[in-house]
């Protein structure tokens, strides 16, 4: 039974061999919490891994059945995209950020993990001189692990001490050095759900063209500020983003949370007309392709995976499809997690938490899938050692780049009242044992 022993604790992480906790990955933390469900006898609540806690939605999985049945299963799927997804996807960007990209810019990926995996190693390659990627933290663990993976130079900071007009004297500060080809950020922010403002966005779009650095904008959690609906297609207000502001921009929307379609591995990145033709020397020369948006489909993608699922394709174009025509409301499906993040957070404050990432200027952050919690003094690698004893599954701040002593809480995985209230129960024994 939860409370385990620490010496429990230990033996489990020496088993499966982690060096250091506070920065295991995540599914290293998932296959952790296992081997502590087995000691245990009980389940964890699991508060670690963003699976989607919603069905997928039905009108992909019809889609991407009748493309199946229709016999393209064995066919390769176009490297650049299916014609309907590229027109859908150029028709959901406009219908719900108010920007225009090309269709040729719309290219599907298998996820937004091998979106940012290969646009970083093309952006890493495009300059002599300019080798370095910008991680705006904290962040997805992931992506900092895909550029130590490339061999990739990174820089970065947490954006948390640095809102509003101070943004702009600290990234100046790195970016006139003139190494930095590409910046990274996740908005609404995994893990803190901060969202960035209108402000911020400017002055990331500016600089970004001032100094020639392409900005990837992970919109994994897109729409998902629920303080403002943007469910309605092609009024405002919609949803914001660096686009306004630069051309020097990259998108990337996932299926996995927007439509709960995480197990088919689909999304797309939308490059903007300019990012895709502009032409390079050394992409003429090593692939014989010179334009950048070429070049990625033709030489980066052809070589990682030959192309994304066909029939994922076919069920992310229909998804948006019918976002586009007003039939499907993927906001109001999503806006559960809401209801569930305002449920835990009153849980975690009622035994003695408190928020880490709470604020966006002066507004409280939005109540979504993920949360921040800290507890007293404790350093993020204590919580999460004791909160994994009692029980409790999370990832340390500290594996998101983030300077702050602390644990992402997701929500997607809490589906029942019972899990709400072992929650509870995990957390009220959990300060028995840490009152100080």
């Amino acid at each position: 039974m939860f409370p385990l022993d620490k010496s429990a604790l230990e033996d489990a992480i020496h088993k499966l061999s982690i060096f250091d906790l506070s920065t295991a990955t995540i599914r290293q933390i998932c296959t952790l919490a296992g081997e502590l469900e087995n000691a245990a006898g009980e389940s964890m609540v699991h508060l670690e891994l963003g699976n989607p806690g919603l069905d997928a939605e039905e009108i992909g999985v019809e889609a991407e059945i009748a493309a199946l049945k229709g016999g393209i299963a064995n066919k390769y799927p176009n490297i650049a995209g299916i014609p309907s997804l590229k027109k859908a996807g150029k028709e959901f960007v406009k219908a719900f950020m108010d920007i225009d990209v090309p269709e040729k810019g719309v290219v599907p990926t298998v996820g937004s993990m091998q979106g940012s995996f290969t646009l970083m190693l093309l952006l890493a390659q495009r300059i002599p001189g300019k080798d370095t990627m910008l991680f705006l933290n904290p962040g997805f663990p992931a992506q900092r692990n895909q550029a130590k993976v490339l061999g990739i130079k990174d820089e970065a900071f947490d954006i948390y001490s640095y809102r509003g007009k101070a943004l702009e004297e600290k990234l100046e500060s790195i970016l006139k050095k003139g190494n930095i080809t590409g910046m990274i950020y996740s908005n609404p922010n995994n893990p803190a759900w901060t969202n960035l403002t209108e402000e911020e966005l400017e002055i990331i779009g500016r600089l970004a063209t001032k100094y020639d650095v392409i900005v990837l904008e992970d919109l994994a959690y897109f729409g998902m500020d629920f303080r403002m609906n943007v469910s309605t297609p092609g009024e405002p207000p919609f949803v914001p983003s660096v686009a306004k502001y630069t051309d020097n921009y990259i998108l990337m929307l996932s299926g996995s949370k927007i439509f709960s379609y995480a197990g088919q591995r689909i999304a797309v990145v939308c490059m903007s007309d300019a990012v895709y033709n502009r032409c390079y020397p050394h992409f003429e020369s090593f692939y014989e392709i010179p334009a950048f948006g070429d070049a990625y489909i033709y030489g980066v993608l052809y070589c990682s995976s030959s192309g994304t699922s066909h029939s994922a394709q076919f069920a992310l174009s229909a998804m948006m499809e019918a976002a586009v025509k007003g039939e499907l409301n993927f906001v109001e499906h999503c806006s559960e997690y809401a209801r569930k993040a305002a449920r835990a957070k009153e849980i975690f404050a009622r035994n003695g938490f408190h928020l880490v990432y709470d604020k966006d200027g002066d507004k409280d952050i939005s109540d979504g899938f993920f949360f921040t919690v800290g507890y007293k003094d404790m350093t993020a690698d204590e919580l999460q050692r004791e909160l994994l004893r009692n029980g409790v599954a999370t990832i340390s701040l500290h594996s998101t780049g983030s300077s702050r002593h602390g644990v992402r809480v997701c929500v997607s995985m809490i589906k029942t009242d019972q899990d709400f209230e072992t929650l509870d129960k995990y957390l009220t024994e959990f300060t028995t044992h840490n009152k100080k």
